[in-house]
């Protein structure tokens, strides 16, 4: 799934996952922690094998973090997921990183969090770790379930659904992370914003930051490793959509006119921002632009994915078309 191009990638990772039957059995001798009689999975062939194994795409824990005045790497129309918690200086996590890492477990201002990106559904969620009185800390699985990430939390292994942050497999099977406010934006907007704001360190890892290994993935007509329904209304699969609860904004009606109230929500986009999914570099990906979703004035947790990904995990959910 990393490999380049990306037509090799999927041909490797479609032969890996027709090498893994789609069986607790069989997965077992990789995950002999989990507990797979807890599931709320009813097909398990909905599961496959993205290609690395566990922990082959390495989760980033405590990470390392510049003043954003210092930041000399990055260019401005890169993405970055910004994170705002209280009082707590505001965060900047780049997707140059988070496309090789997709979780960054971390802490802001008292609050343990994980920052999540899935590259295939660009799908980039922050959640809050504590559940039930427990601190968890995550990992990636290597396993997608409608071409999404299937993270795994280290203290009892139990499978995540990253799309809507809920138990799948496992001792917390059932059980929901909550979500926070965050948003993606270019680093631009952020640090011109908090010119004093911290953001994310490269990590000590051998990778080339920077560079997309998913080249023009978001003009795909199919998303990679996806079996199931394609959006309805004629809505294209890898169409972005923001996502509020179980609603769906087209971003292609809220580009043309920029700014909607609806369902009493105030949706805003601007340009200037880099799709990380497009061109080799991200930096040079056409503008898809930033979109902050807020009611009352205060941010409001939501996700800006493709229309298919919505679809497979939101099968009734509304549709906000014209």
């Amino acid at each position: 799934m990393r490999l380049k191009p990306l037509i090799l990638a999927a041909a490797i990772g479609l032969g890996l996952a027709a090498a893994a039957p789609a069986s607790p059995q069989f997965w077992s001798y990789e995950w002999p922690n989990t507990d797979f009689s807890k599931t709320s999975v009813d097909d398990w062939s909905e599961i496959l094998s993205g290609g690395p194994p566990k922990d082959g795409i390495p989760a980033l824990s405590d990470p390392q973090f510049v003043r954003a005045s210092a930041e000399t790497r990055i260019e401005d129309r890169e993405p970055v997921i910004t994170v705002e918690i209280g009082n707590a200086t505001p965060r900047a996590y780049p997707i140059r990183y988070l496309t090789w890492h997709e979780i960054v477990n971390d802490t802001i201002g008292g609050v343990p969090v994980a920052v999540t990106f899935c590259p295939l559904c660009n799908s980039g969620i922050t959640f809050d770790r504590r559940v039930k009185g427990r601190v968890l800390s995550f990992g990636v699985s290597g396993k997608l379930r409608y071409s999404d990430m299937v993270m795994y939390d280290r203290e009892t292994e139990s499978w995540w659904q990253q799309a809507i942050g809920e138990g799948i497999v496992g001792h917390y099977s059932g059980t929901t992370l909550t979500q926070m406010p965050s948003w993606m934006e270019s680093w631009g907007e952020f640090k011109t914003r908090n010119p004093e704001g911290l953001v994310m360190n490269q990590p000590n890892y051998r990778r080339t930051y920077g560079r997309n290994p998913y080249v023009r993935y978001d003009s795909s007509n199919r998303p990679f490793l996806y079996n199931g329904e394609m959006p309805p209304h004629g809505i294209p699969a890898l169409a972005r959509v923001v996502r509020v609860g179980n609603r769906a904004w087209p971003v292609a009606r809220l580009a043309d006119i920029g700014e909607l109230r609806e369902a009493g929500f105030t949706l805003t986009w601007r340009s200037g921002q880099a799709s990380a999914l497009d061109s080799a570099q991200i930096a040079k990906g056409k503008d898809v632009g930033t979109i902050r979703v807020k009611k009352g004035g205060r941010d409001v947790p939501h996700d800006v994915m493709f229309a298919f990904a919505f679809h497979a995990f939101y099968p009734n959910g509304k549709w906000m078309l014209n």
